[in-house]
């Protein structure tokens, strides 16, 4: 079949299993019944076609939406049992349910051949962000033994790669990268590099660096998702565009006006999903994407870029009201203007603050100030630069290409 036919017929199945889910469960969730209300929509008796006339709720929405309805925006359903609170930037209040993989990692983990037998180094964080605890849990629910290695000291985690025997590594690609080469720079045994399988997500994986990874690492495969939604579509081969999971309900859609796409053009990828805890209805992530068809199955292209305001820097969201905060604060130190300015050195994100100062401020305090504010606030490291003119008013300038 061609595209849009393939297309079609994955909307109209899983739209209508989709749209029979919503239905079961939107007397418990507030904000479905508010969103399907002001569309017009019976809530008793929802259709795939209805599910289309309901607006978008973006990513850029949710801070906004969740300080006018405290705690968590009405997206959680009425008596879930909540197990963990996490705030990711925003923040975004995200919570974590009971069960023993509520974010539904392990399809991801068992394409990628992680099974018990691994032992899995997740260099995602632990701290108030959920990516460490959703990919600890889809381990464990495998039977897989965790390292809690999260960000950061990546010449630590490369002797515990040789002292304790990883087999399997969970984070950013170019993470992975850093740590090869950290584990080759201090000249630890080539014997005891026993990572063979590895999944990454949550930047680009970009064909120079997956060629370069495979060639340490026999398996590399990309995976998909959100905070709010776990698990959206993962590589099942190297290369060949990433499979929608089963558990959600997957839309490439126009931005702004939220038609679907039926062909391959770019659009925003957008999901529904009707668990018993979280669901999502139409959720804009601000990611871009289009369809493919693989050998008669249809796939995602992969993130392509992004809508919206947010944007992602070494897997953390920044976004531009909470990077406007930050500068506004560094007044007090002498700076009189700012922006942050998102790059790439080689494979890594990189961020750099360019700021602006009253004459005879102190430099090397306003950079110290700067970087701990930026670190504090935004969670991710910058390198501070005091030049003397911002050349545009933008907070948040992103120079990079999709990869």
């Amino acid at each position: 079949m061609s595209v849009i036919e393939t297309v079609s017929s994955y909307y109209s199945r899983r739209g209508a299993e989709a749209a029979a889910a919503v239905g079961r469960v939107v007397d418990r969730v507030p904000s479905m019944r508010e969103r399907l209300a002001a569309a017009g929509v019976d809530g008793s008796s929802v259709t795939a076609a209805d599910l289309d006339s309901v607006d978008v709720l973006t990513k850029d929405e949710l801070p906004a939406l969740q300080q006018a309805t405290p705690p968590y925006g009405g997206l959680v359903a009425e008596g879930s049992a909540v197990a963990r609170v996490f705030a990711s930037p925003g923040p975004i209040y995200e919570v974590q349910l009971e069960g023993e993989d509520p974010w539904q990692w392990a399809a991801a983990l068992s394409a990628c051949g992680v099974g018990a037998q691994d032992v899995v180094l997740n260099c995602f964080g632990y701290h108030l962000s959920p990516a460490g605890m959703m990919f600890d849990l889809a381990c464990r629910a495998i039977g897989a033994t965790v390292i809690p290695a999260g960000v950061g000291s990546v010449e630590l985690q490369a002797r515990i790669v040789a002292d304790v025997g990883a087999t399997a590594y969970i984070g950013l690609p170019s993470y992975l990268a850093a740590l090869v080469e950290s584990y080759d720079d201090l000249g630890l045994p080539a014997d005891r590099w026993l990572i063979d399988k590895a999944l990454v997500t949550a930047e680009p994986l970009p064909d120079p660096l997956r060629e370069r990874l495979v060639s340490r690492i026999p398996t590399v495969l990309m995976a998909y998702g959100t905070a709010e939604a776990g698990l959206i579509a993962h590589e099942v081969e190297p290369g060949r565009g990433l499979a929608v999971a089963e558990h959600v309900f997957v839309q490439v859609c126009e931005p702004g006006s939220g038609v679907p796409v039926l062909d391959d053009s770019l659009g925003e990828v957008v999901v529904t999903m009707a668990g018993d805890g979280t669901p999502l209805l139409r959720f804009g992530t601000g990611d871009v994407s289009r369809w493919q068809v693989v050998d008669g199955d249809l796939r995602l292209a992969g993130v392509l870029g992004r809508v919206g305001a947010a944007v992602k820097v070494r897997g953390m969201f920044i976004h531009p009201h909470q990077a406007a905060q930050v500068l506004e604060g560094l007044r007090d130190v002498g700076v009189t203007a700012g922006r942050y300015v998102v790059g790439r050195d080689g494979d890594r994100d990189r961020l750099t603050l360019e700021v602006s100062s009253d004459p005879g401020a102190d430099l090397a305090a306003i950079q110290e100030v700067a970087e701990a504010r930026t670190v504090s606030a935004l969670r991710v490291r910058p390198q501070v630069v005091v030049v003397a003119e911002i050349e545009e008013s933008h907070v948040l300038v992103d120079t990079r290409t999709a990869g």
